[in-house]
């Protein structure tokens, strides 16, 4: 029980300090993922973005409307699919999408200080078996299917 003891301290701690650091954005750690993936791929669907961040719809639908809100993204009907929305990046987004980035690095590599870099690529290659594997259990995803490293 000491592996989830220390995963979860890692993920609080981690999330808080880079609170801390997004703060002066007016972001989240739990909405960074969210406003980086629709920065990197403008006009993508709402199931895409879905796919590619492994949380419940619910949680989803709720943040993208907490950033759209916030005036960070904006929401279209899809062409092909009117019951689909397509997500993209304000101006307000796209200018601090380099400022998040650097969070998330400044984050990371509090996180891995003090490993070598043989311990850093084998602890983040660790973690994402894990969460694969987590992910397989819970049928978010299936054997096959792309797994978002």
């Amino acid at each position: 029980m000491k592996l989830l003891k220390w995963l979860s301290v890692a993920d609080r701690f981690s999330k808080a300090y880079l609170d801390q650091l997004l703060a002066p954005l007016g972001i989240n750690s739990s909405q960074h993922i969210y406003l980086l993936k629709v920065c990197d791929h403008p006009g993508i669907s709402q199931d895409a973005l879905l796919d590619s961040v492994y949380v419940h719809p619910s949680n989803m639908v709720r943040m993208v409307a907490s950033l759209e809100k916030k005036g960070f993204l904006t929401r279209e009907p899809c062409p092909q699919d009117k019951r689909t929305w397509q997500l993209y990046p304000t101006q307000r987004a796209l200018d601090i999408c380099g400022q998040i980035r650097e969070a998330c690095k400044k984050t990371e590599a509090v996180l891995l200080e003090g490993m070598t870099e043989q311990a850093q690529a084998d602890f983040q290659t660790a973690l994402f078996q894990a969460g694969k594997k987590m992910a397989l259990q819970q049928g978010v995803i299936r054997t096959g299917d792309e797994f978002d490293a």
